[in-house]
């Protein structure tokens, strides 16, 4: 299935700010809102999609680096995560002095009523690797300082030994409920009760490590499993490697890899292409080069008459794919023309001239 052009959908170049993402969805919603005389459901729903990706930094990360996102086939889907609601739409959405929601109208078209877990912050990294460690991979460990479980009371926030009792505030349900009344009728809606984080029990003694919080500020040291063959500028995700909430889950670690440059190589897909300089008489008479690669030593036979921008072909030394072959590694050759010849050079020189070479 073909991506979507969310930018182009919304009407936007890609390098747009969060501002004016949102001002552009807040006049197409107005403009194609099924609800408006001459609006456009499907319209709307595409809007809406668009938004879902390009109205969140974690999404549109991924999406201006993939051309996707990781939750669930192309882009964040119609019902995104984001509340409609706290959008004003200049006047369209009251009618008859009754509070039109447009988060409820919008759920209602998806099925909506599912509530949204609860989500730690996302972290965002960088990390810079030598050029062989971007051809062959490696592993490096972050210490970072950020919101994790607390260790004490793995999270509950309960004193060790100490029980769990209902929570008053939902009374043990987790949720809080409220009707809404809207232009197409009521709508029952709910949220997580913020006294026990959705859980519907509290702790009777409160833990003393985290003060109940069952989170807490702290260093933790993080590995990151670099693939072989990663580019410049490449994210990498680790799911629930951000901070983590009470009652929900860790947010995710994003790692974005800066490769130093090796300027005897260069990239070409899976290939690798690096200079060899090569005297006259070796490109005339064949010669064998030692040469110090990526893999370590190797033997470069010169062939005779060799010519200048040649490749020479080292099979299966470049860069790993993602399935696990390496491509090649090419020598391109170029043949050195002394400045200066001595008169005896001078006279070979002449001596081939004189027969045609």
């Amino acid at each position: 299935m073909s991506t979507k052009d969310y930018y182009n959908i919304l009407g936007i170049p890609k390098g747009s700010s969060p501002d004016e993402i949102k001002k552009a969805f807040r006049k197409l919603a107005h403009q194609y809102h099924p609800d408006k005389q001459g609006g456009d459901e499907q319209k709307f729903k595409e809007i809406g999609e668009a938004y879902g990706v390009l109205g969140d930094d974690k999404k549109r990360a991924e999406y201006d680096t993939y051309g996707r996102t990781f939750n669930g086939g192309q882009g964040a889907g119609p019902a995104g995560g984001f509340d409609f609601g706290g959008f004003d739409f200049g006047g369209f959405g009251q009618q008859g002095g009754v509070e039109f929601d447009l988060g409820d109208v919008f759920g209602s078209f998806f099925g909506g009523g599912r509530q949204r877990q609860r989500r730690g912050r996302d972290i965002s990294i960088d990390i810079e690797l030598s050029f062989k460690e971007s051809i062959f991979g490696v592993e490096r460990r972050v210490l970072l300082a950020k919101v994790g479980t607390c260790t004490t009371c793995s999270g509950s926030g309960a004193k060790k030994g100490s029980e769990l009792i209902t929570c008053t505030t939902c009374n043990g349900a987790g949720k809080l409920h409220e009707t809404r009344q809207t232009v197409l009728g009521s709508f029952a809606t709910s949220h997580a009760c913020t006294t026990c984080n959705g859980s519907g029990k509290i702790p009777k003694e409160k833990c003393a490590t985290c003060g109940g919080h069952g989170v807490m500020r702290k260093e933790e040291e993080i590995p990151v499993a670099v693939p072989a063959g990663i580019e410049h500028g490449e994210m990498i995700r680790l799911t629930g490697g951000g901070e983590a909430i009470q009652g929900g889950a860790s947010g995710d670690l994003y790692v974005k890899i800066h490769v130093k440059e090796d300027k005897r190589y260069a990239r070409e897909g899976t290939d690798l292409v690096r200079a060899l300089d090569v005297k006259l008489t070796d490109a005339l008479l064949g010669a064998t080069y030692k040469i110090d690669t990526l893999d370590g030593e190797v033997s470069v036979k010169i062939p005779q008459g060799v010519t200048y921008g040649e490749r020479l072909r080292l099979k299966g030394k470049g860069i790993p794919s993602r399935g696990g072959n390496r491509g090649d590694l090419y020598f391109e050759i170029n043949i050195q023309i002394p400045g200066k010849l001595s008169k005896a050079a001078q006279k070979a020189v002449e001596v081939l001239k004189n027969e045609g070479v």
